[in-house]
């Protein structure tokens, strides 16, 4: 454990989740995400929305990364951290797939298969947060129906891993169109998976998403 007296406490970079359906824009935010030196890992080879972009490096997991991927991405992250001042990653959906079929693969207990995914996101978001880089990470969205009239949406995630990574996270929110506008819902109330521990903003154009941070 580290102190630190009044005055000395360390500024944090911030880190945003955000999820929705596909095709409504996750991995282009990553554009906007405050940084001079970024770096995006792809899980799902969406990068397209990236090429010709200024100042992002990205990564892309292949084939032959998935039977160790767990030591890929500790690896990348941990040098990622000392030369990049945001990480994206995208998107979690597809990493947890990976990861679980690995561990799916070492053990035949199917509950401390889902304790040591939990385990390994909660330590990597752990790492992430006390990196102070800026991190923004994405998911798919799962519908859950109209009978649902609170909490329809969630992200695509086994529901305590994603607890167990996002606790991290100063953001957490859901990206959708609406009058054929990109907005995201940051209001827990409304049911859905959704904070946001850096302002008051409650529903936003996703274009807006960073401009609080780059305010304080």
């Amino acid at each position: 454990m580290r102190f630190f007296k009044n005055g000395e406490l360390p500024p944090q970079g911030h880190m945003w989740f955000i999820y929705g359906d596909g095709g409504t824009g996750k991995t282009t935010l990553f554009r906007d995400v405050p940084g001079k030196k970024k770096l995006l890992i792809s899980f799902d080879l969406s990068t397209d929305v990236l090429r010709g972009a200024k100042g992002i490096d990205v990564g892309i997991i292949e084939q032959g990364d998935m039977p160790s991927i767990q030591n890929k991405i500790e690896q990348w992250l941990n040098r990622a951290v000392s030369t990049y001042d945001t990480i994206g990653l995208d998107n979690m959906s597809a990493l947890q797939n990976m990861v679980l079929e690995n561990i799916d693969g070492a053990s035949k207990d199917g509950r401390q298969n889902y304790q040591k995914l939990q385990i390994w996101f909660r330590t990597m978001g752990t790492v992430l947060r006390q990196s102070n880089v800026n991190v923004y990470a994405t998911a798919h969205q799962i519908d859950k129906g109209p009978e649902f009239m609170s909490g329809r949406y969630e992200a695509d995630m086994n529901i305590k891993t994603f607890n167990a990574f996002t606790s991290m996270f100063d953001v957490v929110g859901r990206l959708y169109l609406k009058d054929s506008k990109r907005v995201i819902e940051l209001d827990p109330e409304q049911g859905n998976h959704a904070k946001n521990r850096l302002d008051d903003r409650k529903l936003i154009n996703a274009s807006e998403l960073f401009q609080a941070n780059q305010a304080n």
